[in-house]
């Protein structure tokens, strides 16, 4: 099944399950009980399936890019938090402030949370996930370095558009076998497999469940691997993983 979320053409923002050329609404994220006849996608807008109450990022999750590295390997998730105005969804244009300097993508496996959590055992974790979606996490490599007594983990990854999410979130799937791409102008940059990750989904899951209460809808980007560059104005860049789909954005001047 793919969730999603979208805002038909009289403005009303519903979410549900995508069937075919139609959205049926649901109750609610990961409800099972619909709510109204099937929307038309037609005249409607993809947003980004959900709107996380927390948006968590992981940083130093993948093998590949801790030994290039030389990187210690962790035992519980190294994250930052993004802000909730940072999230934005497929097909929209993000804009690069002129504060920001360089700005690289980070295409990304996110884990979306079904159900409230908090100290959860393995098979709780596991159980709390609703399923997976394409993350370009945006960072201001300027910002982040700009002062050697503290990384700004949160100003680098928070301006607005810098979250993307999408197309939906799709359910079933067996992380193992997922590929993450990313593309620029077409032209593949990265392309990494998730099982080449330090821990695993239903491990970072039940490790930050000891930190935080999780709640259905959150969100958590599980790191990038080797690849991510720079962008510029003008540049499409789009997260692909099969199965999933693609979150695609365009990056303009703030001027423009």
């Amino acid at each position: 099944m793919a969730w999603a979320r979208i805002k038909t053409a009289d403005g009303h923002i519903v979410t549900g399950l995508l069937r075919g050329d139609r959205l049926q609404p649901m109750a609610g994220l990961g409800s099972d009980q619909t709510q109204g006849a099937p929307i038309p996608m037609q005249g409607a807008s993809l947003l980004a399936p959900c709107a996380p109450g927390k948006f968590v990022g992981l940083w130093n999750n993948f093998h590949a890019a801790a030994a290039r590295n030389r990187w210690a390997i962790p035992t519980h998730p190294l994250y930052f938090l993004k802000p909730a105005s940072s999230v934005t969804g497929d097909g929209a244009t993000v804009a690069l402030p002129q504060s920001a300097g360089r700005v690289v993508f980070e295409g990304e496996l996110g884990i979306v949370i079904g159900a409230r959590c908090r100290n959860a055992s393995a098979a709780e974790a596991e159980a709390a996930i609703l399923g997976y979606t394409c993350i370009n996490d945006l960072t201001s490599l300027d910002i982040l370095t700009a002062d050697p007594a503290f990384p700004q983990w949160t100003r680098a990854k928070g301006f607005d558009g810098f979250g993307v999410i999408g197309p939906v979130i799709a359910t079933g799937l067996d992380w193992r076998d997922l590929t993450i791409r990313t593309l620029v102008n077409g032209r593949e940059r990265q392309s990494y497999p998730a099982a080449d990750m330090i821990l695993s989904p239903p491990e970072i899951v039940r490790l930050l469940s000891c930190d935080m209460t999780l709640e259905p809808g959150d969100v958590i980007a599980v790191g990038t691997s080797i690849g991510s560059r720079p962008v510029k104005a003008g540049d499409v860049v789009s997260v692909q993983i099969d199965g999933i789909g693609s979150a695609t954005v365009t990056m303009q001047d703030t001027a423009e």
